[in-house]
């Protein structure tokens, strides 16, 4: 195959798979009816254009039929007043009428052939699309169903890409706190080892906080040493002068 060849085919593939996914069965069918309805009405239009012409003929019809009496009656009467020429003359056009009538006749009949098909078409199709809005409704609530199950379930298993989406996020929070608690306890350690230096307290390192804990140690005995001699010596005024 040639690369142009290929290139095709990967083309169409892409594209048959994004109308796949863009293609909605709602509106396929929806569409499918209303063009089902768009041909019934140009049956029932072609029905009604086919019944106009045929009155419109019967019409034509009708009017030749009274001339075709008319003729008759003028040609008797030509022959009655001895007019014969005038009545061979009213004869004449009375049988061109008669001609027009038959052709009409002709017309009339085909119409009405072509009526009847077209009626017995427009009720076969009417059907067809009554059972085809019946299973259009069917479809479109079993897909929708389905498609809410399908989301349902996407959802509760977390195999959509929006519930995918969600576990990333959950995974970069868990890690960026996991990462932020490990950076917090070594900073702690390495200040407990006097490795860095903790600028909140003072500006003393951690010899000098050892040095003011023992020098406060030594303040605290010395006063406690004080008032346990205090206390002792009261103690013994009190008892020589009880004696």
């Amino acid at each position: 195959m040639s690369m142009f060849g290929r290139m095709n085919t990967i083309f169409q593939a892409k594209m048959s798979k994004v109308l796949d996914k863009a293609e909605n069965p709602n509106e396929t069918l929806d569409y499918s009816y209303q063009k089902q309805l768009q041909l019934l009405q140009n049956v029932q239009r072609g029905l009604a254009d086919l019944v106009t012409s045929k009155r419109r003929l019967q019409l034509q019809h009708d009017q030749l039929q009274a001339n075709l009496q008319k003729l008759d009656d003028q040609a008797r009467e030509a022959l009655g007043s001895n007019r014969e020429d005038l009545a061979r003359l009213a004869l004449q056009r009375k049988v061109g009428v008669q001609q027009q009538l038959q052709g009409l006749d002709t017309q009339i009949a085909q119409l009405e052939t072509q009526q009847e098909k077209l009626t017995d078409a427009e009720q076969r199709l009417r059907t067809k699309i009554e059972t085809f809005r019946t299973q259009k409704e069917t479809l479109k609530a079993e897909y929708t169903a389905s498609e809410a199950q399908v989301k349902i379930n996407e959802a509760a298993t977390g195999i959509s890409e929006e519930m995918a989406d969600v576990g990333l996020a959950i995974d970069r929070a868990q890690d960026k706190t996991q990462q932020m608690q490990a950076r917090a306890a070594a900073l702690d350690d390495l200040v407990a080892t006097g490795a860095l230096t903790d600028f909140t307290a003072g500006g003393q390192d951690d010899i000098d906080r050892q040095l003011t804990q023992l020098s406060t140690g030594n303040d605290v005995d010395t006063q406690l040493a004080a008032m346990k001699a205090q206390l002792g010596h009261t103690d013994q005024k009190q008892l020589e002068a009880s004696q």
